[in-house]
C-alpha cells in the first residue's frame, strides 16, 4: 500500500491540473462566445435560409480540425470530433433560425434586417435566443477540440435549421435532419440540448424528467354554411355562428373532459377568417389554431373529441365542417435514466442549489423528434439579469438575454459530454 499511495497522489494531482487547465479555457472562451452571439444577433436569418450563419459555423469548425458536413436539411451543419479513445457517440444540438419579428431593443448589435414573410414586410430578429445557442455550441466545440485526450468516443455537433418551422410548402428542422441520417454514421447513443430562457436568472439551470415541453398540433377547420342576406338569417346557415359554438365546445374538452391532474393541456384558436361585408352572412369560415399536450393518452382523447365535436356541432346547426391536424412537435421527453446519470454533472458545474426541477411548459420544441429516436436530455439555461424589473417573453420585440449567462451553457455542455463519454 505504501507504494500505491504516491501513485494515488500523483494521479490526483494530474486531475486537479487538468481541471484547472479546463477552467482557464472556459475563462478564455467567454469573450469569443459573446462576440459570436452578437454577430448572429445582428445578422439573423429565417428558417431554411440560414446561409451566412451556416458558413460562419462551418468555417469555425473546420478551423478546429473538426470533420464538417454542410447542406444537411438545406442549411444544417454537422461537426464530428473523434476523441483519442474509442467509445460511445454523443450529439449536441443548437438551433440556428431567427423569427419574423422587428426588434425594439436599443443595442449596438441590434438587428436591422428586413424581409417579406408571408407577403408581409417585417424585421428579422433572434427573438428566441437561438443566436446564443449557436455561440454556446461553437464554444463547446472549440474547447472539446483541444481536449481530445479526455474524450472516450465521438462528439457530433448538430447545428439545426428551421426549429421554428419550415416555410409553407417546404420540409425542414429536426424531422428532415433525421430523415437525411443525422443520427447515423456514426450512430448516436444520446443527445443533449439546451434552451436559453429570458425569465430565468443567469446561473440557474432548470430541468424535468420525462415530459418537459408539449407536443404541438396545428389544426385547420373549414366550416360550410349557406350564404344569405344579413337581415334574414333564417334563409341561410351562418358559419360564423357555428364557428363560435365549436370554439366554445373545445374549451369544455379541456375544462370537463381532460384530467388536468395528469398534465396541463391547451386548445387555442388563433385565427378566424370569414365574410366580406357587414350585411352578408357568408358561405364559409376557416379557423386555425393549436393544441398543446404533454401526455400521449390525453393527446389522443383531445384530438378525437375535437374531431367529433367539429362535425357534430356543425351538423346540429345545419352546416358541415372538417378538421385537419398537422403535427409540429412531439413531446419533448427527457429520458429519466439519462437525466439521473447526468444530474451530478449539472450540479458540479452550476452548483447544487442552482439546478432546479421545473414544471412542464406548454411551449413546443422540435428537439423532441431527436428524442423519439435516441435518449435525450433537454434543459433550460438562465438568461435573465437578476436585477431586471421586467423580463420580456420569447418571440417578442423586446426579448433580451443577459450574456453573462452564456458561459454556464458552455461549461455545462462540455462537462456533460466528457462525463457521459466516461460513464461505464
Amino acid at each position: 500500500m505504501k507504494y500505491l499511495l504516491p501513485l494515488f497522489i500523483f494521479l490526483g494531482s494530474l486531475n486537479i491540473i487538468a481541471q484547472q487547465d479546463l477552467n482557464q479555457q472556459f475563462i478564455d472562451i467567454e469573450s469569443k462566445v459573446i462576440e459570436w452571439r452578437r454577430h448572429f444577433h445582428q445578422y439573423p436569418e429565417l428558417s431554411n435560409r440560414e446561409f451566412k450563419t451556416a458558413e460562419k459555423i462551418a468555417a469555425h469548425l473546420k478551423s478546429l480540425g473538426i470533420e464538417v458536413q454542410t447542406g444537411i436539411a438545406h442549411t444544417g451543419v454537422i461537426g464530428i470530433l473523434k476523441g483519442n479513445n474509442p467509445g460511445k457517440v454523443i450529439a449536441l444540438r443548437a438551433d440556428m433560425d431567427a423569427l419574423p419579428v422587428t426588434e425594439r431593443n436599443d443595442l449596438p448589435f441590434k438587428s436591422d434586417v428586413k424581409t417579406t414573410f408571408l407577403e408581409t414586410e417585417t424585421g428579422v430578429m433572434h427573438a428566441c435566443g437561438h443566436d446564443t445557442h449557436i455561440a454556446i455550441l461553437m464554444g463547446v466545440a472549440e474547447i472539446l477540440s483541444k481536449n481530445k485526450d479526455k474524450i472516450n468516443g465521438t462528439v457530433k455537433f448538430i447545428f439545426q435549421p428551421a426549429e421554428e418551422g419550415a416555410p409553407p410548402g417546404e420540409e425542414g428542422g429536426a424531422k428532415l435532419m433525421i430523415k437525411e441520417g443525422v443520427l447515423e454514421n456514426p450512430k448516436v447513443d444520446a443527445i443533449f440540448g439546451l434552451h436559453i430562457n429570458s425569465e430565468t436568472p443567469i446561473g440557474t439551470i432548470k430541468y424535468k424528467r420525462e415530459g418537459i415541453m408539449a407536443a404541438v398540433e396545428r389544426f385547420v377547420i373549414n366550416v360550410k354554411g349557406k350564404q344569405t342576406h344579413g337581415s334574414q338569417p333564417w334563409s341561410g346557415v351562418d358559419p360564423i355562428f357555428i364557428s363560435a359554438k365549436i370554439i366554445d365546445g373545445f374549451q369544455s374538452i379541456i375544462s370537463r373532459e381532460s384530467n388536468l391532474l395528469v398534465e396541463p393541456a391547451v386548445i387555442t384558436v388563433g385565427k378566424i377568417t370569414s365574410g366580406t361585408r357587414f350585411n352578408i352572412i357568408p358561405e364559409t369560415a376557416e379557423l386555425i389554431g393549436t393544441v398543446r399536450t404533454l401526455d400521449p393518452k390525453m393527446k389522443a382523447l383531445i384530438i378525437r373529441r375535437m374531431t367529433e365535436m367539429t362535425q357534430t356541432l356543425a351538423k346540429a346547426y345545419g352546416g358541415e365542417a372538417t378538421i385537419e391536424f398537422q403535427n409540429q412537435t412531439a413531446i419533448t421527453y427527457n429520458d429519466a435514466t439519462l437525466v439521473d446519470k447526468m444530474l451530478p454533472s449539472l450540479k458540479k458545474t452550476a452548483g447544487e442549489n442552482k439546478v432546479v426541477i421545473m414544471k412542464a411548459t406548454t411551449g413546443g420544441e422540435d428537439f423532441s423528434f431527436f428524442q423519439e429516436v435516441v435518449p435525450g436530455f433537454f434543459f433550460f439555461l438562465g438568461g435573465m439579469n437578476p436585477q431586471t424589473t421586467e423580463a420580456f417573453p420569447h418571440h417578442t420585440p423586446d426579448f433580451m438575454i443577459d450574456e453573462r449567462g452564456l458561459l454556464l451553457g458552455v461549461k455545462t455542455l462540455t462537462n456533460m459530454t466528457i462525463d457521459y463519454l466516461n460513464l461505464k
